[in-house]
């Protein structure tokens, strides 16, 4: 089981040097991957009365995209996830063209997490329709793998039209491994069909457990291999005692999780420095290799 971090997008700051130190820190402890949330914006609260989302303006958000662009520079091995791109809110061949260079300029590294998302305000705002999402990412999933793997694509569908046309440069990874958040059956469903794994987003519990042998019978009946299919577990620190983190570690192994990222976000910590102690701490516990 692969273990990375989640970076701390409400909590990091904006100081360049601090979220360099940051990644740098968390490659050299050990840890194989950086995933990292995304809105692109978010709503003002006294327009919103009785707003039940976990975000909102006042919550900060690099652009992973350009993030990933910069760390890209600054890391060696470090595998770039998005957990998750909003992929029906953003325009499908500029995200094609931005991920393959992400891939370009890491040397491979990128993973693409894509989901539906739940904000409609954010769809308004970037003039997208929040009813369609889940039958557009569909298709965009296949217009993605087509600009990443053929030099010239002509493609009609439902909502998108390709004349023609290619990415130039194409990505070391052909395709870029794209893997799906959610939580719902139909979200399981289409990720049993068309994903490279599932990252979902809750603790590993038995109703959780039942939901992954569920998804790993869709798999094969989709015709694919379950060995092939990635899982992405996650470890929110402030959900689960601290004596009980190696034991949720643990029950993810069980679960066969290939991958776990660990959450410092929502423990109250003062300053990035505090999230890599806990990480380092961790590290050690593990007995993660740190890079020489």
């Amino acid at each position: 089981m692969r273990i990375g971090v989640v970076f701390p997008q409400t909590e990091i700051g904006s100081d360049p040097a601090v979220i360099r130190a940051y990644a740098e820190t968390v490659e050299e402890l050990g840890y194989t991957h950086l995933l990292t949330y995304e809105h692109v914006v978010g709503v003002d609260l006294a327009h919103y009365p009785g707003w039940r989302g976990p975000y909102h303006a006042g919550h900060q958000f690099h652009e992973p995209f350009v993030l990933f662009g910069y760390l890209a520079a600054v890391t060696r091995r470090l595998e770039l996830v998005t957990g998750v791109v909003i992929l029906p809110q953003r325009q499908t061949v500029l995200v094609a063209k931005q991920a393959a260079e992400v891939d370009v300029l890491s040397g491979g590294r990128l993973r693409l997490g894509v989901g539906v998302g739940w904000n409609e305000a954010e769809y308004i705002a970037l003039g997208m329709d929040f009813h369609t999402r889940g039958r557009r990412e569909e298709e965009q999933i296949t217009v993605l793998r087509l600009l990443w793997t053929q030099p010239v694509v002509s493609f009609e569908g439902r909502w998108h039209r390709l004349p023609a046309v290619g990415l130039n440069p194409l990505p070391v990874q052909r395709p870029i491994p794209i893997w799906l958040g959610g939580m719902s059956e139909a979200a399981r469903r289409r990720a049993a069909r068309l994903a490279d794994g599932w990252m979902p987003q809750w603790r590993p519990t038995a109703e959780l457990h039942a939901m992954v042998e569920e998804l790993r019978e869709w798999v094969v009946a989709a015709g694919r291999d379950p060995a092939r299919f990635g899982l992405e577990g996650r470890l929110t620190l402030a959900q689960v005692p601290r004596a009980a983190w190696l034991a949720e570690i643990e029950a993810w192994r069980r679960l066969g999780a290939t991958h776990l990222c660990i959450n410092t976000m929502g423990l109250g910590l003062s300053s990035p420095q505090a999230h890599l102690d806990i990480l380092r701490e961790l590290a050690q516990t593990l007995g993660l290799t740190p890079i020489r």
